[in-house]
This record gives structure tokens, sequence and C-alpha cells, in this order.
């Protein structure tokens, strides 16, 4: 008798065994074990020019539960909108631009990176972040951008967000939240 493929377990594909190694590896410090790792949640030191920011988010799944294994990445020119040249120069900034962090070791799941809001790279680019995600399933890693709600002027002349349907802009946009005199961004990843 055959079985069709709803009867048949086959086991796990190759894309389902993918991780959650990402986050362990590579963050290492994060999770307690004893060797270092070059990138953490601090892009802007204290000294670093521009206002300093908490980028917080989530990874959720299909579900709308949030991942606690995914391994999130972000890029991002410094206050002035430029990068760091060299590790001398990111050093004398104050300023990395380049920050990792895993979603496991925060009670809700999070990822929160402490930064400075960026300023616009280029005439007619909104400030923005560049966030790269990786969890369990992914073969390949997602890339997306992070804007801010307080920069709608900015991001109605951005050409890439206006090239997303109008009724999707708004998964790209991170909603501003002060308290107590710090100033925090919030943004589900939604995959």
């Amino acid at each position: 008798m055959l079985m069709t493929a709803q009867e048949a377990d086959f086991g796990q594909i190759p894309s389902q065994t993918v991780g959650p190694y990402f986050a362990y590896g590579l963050t290492a410090t994060q999770y307690g074990y004893d060797f270092d790792q070059p990138f953490d949640a601090v892009l802007a030191l204290d000294g670093a020019a521009g206002q300093h920011i908490r980028l917080e988010d989530r990874v959720i799944d299909g579900d709308g539960n949030p991942i606690n294994d995914a391994l999130v990445e972000i890029s991002q020119a410094d206050g002035e909108g430029r990068y760091p040249q060299t590790p001398d120069e990111a050093r004398a900034l104050g300023f990395r631009a380049f920050g990792r962090v895993g979603t496991g070791t925060d009670a809700q799941n999070r990822f929160v990176f402490h930064t400075v809001k960026p300023g616009a790279e280029t005439p007619g680019e909104a400030p923005h972040i560049n966030v790269i995600v990786l969890m369990r399933g992914l073969l390949l890693h997602a890339f997306t951008r992070v804007y801010f709600s307080d920069e709608a002027e900015a991001n109605a002349k951005d050409a890439v967000l206006q090239s997303v349907p109008a009724d999707r802009r708004h998964t790209l946009i991170a909603e501003r939240v002060e308290q107590g005199g710090a100033v925090s961004y919030r943004f589900d990843s939604r995959m």
C-alpha cells in the first residue's frame, strides 16, 4: 500500500534543523560562555555624539509568539549620517556602527541595542537602522530597515520606504517612547 505525503513522516527538512546555535555562538558573552565576542548590544559609548537611544524589538513568529533564540544584527550611521571608516576612528568617536544580540537571555525575548539616533546618510534619505535577523528555520538571513515615527517628513521622501506598499509601511516604523528622560524606539520584526 502506498502512503501519501501527508501520511508519511519524513522527519525534519534541512531548513528546520538550522539554528538555534547562531545566538549562542556569535553572542557568547551574553549567553555566559567563557570566550569573547567582538560585537554586542552597545554601539554608542557615553562620549558618542548624537541623541542616545535604545532600540527595543522582538522577533515574532507567524503565530504572534516571540522567538527566544533569534540573532539580530544592526548596522547604522552615527548622528551625523556617517559610518566610521577605521577601528581607530570608531574608538575616537565612541561609536561602532554595528551591533549583535540574541533574544534568548531577556525575560520578554526582546533585544535591546544602546546606540544613537542615526542621521540621514544622503540627501532625501530618512534616518534608519539596517537590521539582519537570523533564526531557526531560516537558511538565509532576513534584511529589513527600521525607520523612526518622529521623522514623518523625512520618511515621506525616502525612496526605499516609499517603495513599500502604503498599507505595509507602518511595519517598518519604530514608535518613540520616552520614560524618565530616556528615549526608546520599539519595533517588532514579524517573520
